[in-house]
């Protein structure tokens, strides 16, 4: 399929052309992505080391966290954060920072001050970190428990148990489902375009609309999309 785009677009201006135009978005969309997945990342690994805390109030949190977010369609909580959270958020935070403000040490934060951008990245990792949390926990708990107790009766901290003995072995376990999770990112980072933000999708649903060449380019846009997640 790949070798049939490559050789459609060598026969045809008209492709070309619209490759042309629609890859200055594979930037954003990678962009997106990668931002958005680190983000993700990070939190899940939080959410998870919670979750198999020692801590009851610890682990409910993560629990409820996890069967929220994981239960909302990502374009949902697209629009949600775009349009409900960042707003409660700049209130929030212009509220509690008021006594700063007053004394002119920061300005008044404005919603227009968080770009629409922003506000995809943060939708998408919090989105995706429910899930990473959980392939985190079942890669951590897939490491046999003697391991830990080997660990333990050597005299190692918490931190270093888990730094030199759990992760590195619980990574092997986690890497694949986590590549996954990095490949529907990928796709899933197409709904930024319904915020306007200029990715893949956005570039092409501009020029479908100027063009009415519907065909050609929702292809190229299949076609771009699947060069990102085949590579």
């Amino acid at each position: 399929l790949m070798i049939a785009g490559a050789l459609a677009m060598a026969a045809s201006d008209q492709y070309r052309r619209i490759f042309g135009v629609i890859s200055s978005g594979v930037g954003i969309t990678v962009g997106v992505t990668l931002t958005a997945f680190t983000l993700a990342s990070a939190l899940g690994l939080g959410l998870a080391l919670m979750s198999l805390s020692g801590s009851r109030l610890l682990r409910q949190i993560a629990r409820f966290y996890v069967e929220i977010v994981r239960g909302i369609p990502i374009l949902v909580l697209l629009f949600w954060i775009a349009f409900a959270g960042v707003p409660a958020f700049v209130a929030a935070w212009n509220l509690v920072a008021t006594p700063l403000r007053d004394a002119g040490l920061i300005g008044e934060l404005m919603v227009r001050d968080v770009s629409l951008l922003w506000r995809a990245v943060i939708a998408l990792a919090i989105g995706y970190s429910a899930f990473i949390a959980e392939v985190f926990r079942a890669g951590i708990q897939s490491v046999d428990i003697g391991q830990v107790e080997a660990a333990k009766s050597l005299g190692l901290s918490r931190w270093r148990r888990f730094r030199h003995v759990v992760f590195p072995q619980a990574i092997r376990t986690i890497l694949p489902p986590l590549g996954n999770d990095f490949v529907a990112m990928v796709k899933d980072s197409s709904l930024v375009s319904v915020l306007g933000v200029a990715d893949i999708t956005q570039m092409g649903k501009i020029y479908a609309a100027g063009s009415f060449r519907f065909f050609e380019t929702y292809s190229i846009v299949a076609y771009i999309y699947l060069l990102l997640t085949v590579s």
